[in-house]
């Protein structure tokens, strides 16, 4: 199955769409400069060739894809482990950090996974919500962002917002703008159903929050609230 998803990849591969996205990212990464959309449909169809396969061989194959380290692989693999949602358990949690920690090193392949897999599984055991909050802590920058992309879907609807704005402290000074970003994203989300929390939320801190994570806060904010926000 790997070595038919890598036949694929290399024979719809493209050098200007390798070079493009090499440019693209400030993190060095391995493409194998393949469109999102060929991407998306040889992960689908080979996805249908496991049928019957157990949650387990499943995401044994994204293992092997995840430790490639090519960029469309680790895609790949992202969509399948979120595939298998609906049997997730307790002791995934582990394999999914393991992840995190040994395979992501740009921000692409830490939403696709962050947004999707960890959101779908923290909605499901919202009292990882805990581990999300040790993540932050953490001295890995990927590992930070992961904290708060993780909450991006289920913010949007409100959900957990009191976890979100406590994250958002734990790394409201962080120095990197992956995670200020990262961050600031998920204050953005939370302000479509809390946006004068939000609000307040940054007006309290704007003397020491990152400008990067305030503007991305606001973003959706009314153009009078920005203006507020942003005032020195």
């Amino acid at each position: 199955m790997i070595k038919k998803i890598r036949n694929e990849l290399l024979a719809n591969a493209d050098e200007k769409i390798r070079e493009s996205s090499v440019k693209f990212f400030r993190e060095k990464i391995r493409p194998h400069g393949v469109k999102s959309s060929i991407v998306t449909r040889i992960s689908r169809e080979r996805y249908n060739d496991l049928k019957g396969s157990t949650k387990q061989e499943v995401f044994g194959l994204c293992e092997e894809l995840w430790s490639s380290g090519y960029l469309e692989e680790t895609f790949i693999a992202c969509n399948w482990s979120y595939n298998q949602r609906k049997k997730f358990e307790h002791d995934d949690f582990r394999l999914f950090e393991r992840w995190v920690d040994s395979y992501i090193n740009n921000w692409a392949s830490c939403d696709t996974f962050c947004n999707h897999t960890v959101g779908a599984f923290i909605e499901m055991f919202p009292e990882y919500i805990t581990e999300l909050k040790r993540w932050a802590k953490s001295e890995n920058r990927w590992k930070k962002r992961a904290s708060a992309v993780s909450l991006i879907v289920p913010a949007k609807r409100g959900k957990f917002f009191n976890d979100v704005l406590e994250i958002a402290d734990i790394m409201l000074s962080d120095r990197d703008d992956m995670v200020q970003k990262g961050y600031g994203w998920m204050l953005k989300v939370a302000s479509q159903a809390h946006q004068q929390d939000v609000f307040e939320f940054v007006m309290k801190r704007k003397s020491v929050m990152p400008r990067t994570a305030l503007r991305y806060a606001i973003e959706k904010m009314p153009p009078e609230l920005r203006k507020k926000a942003m005032e020195k």
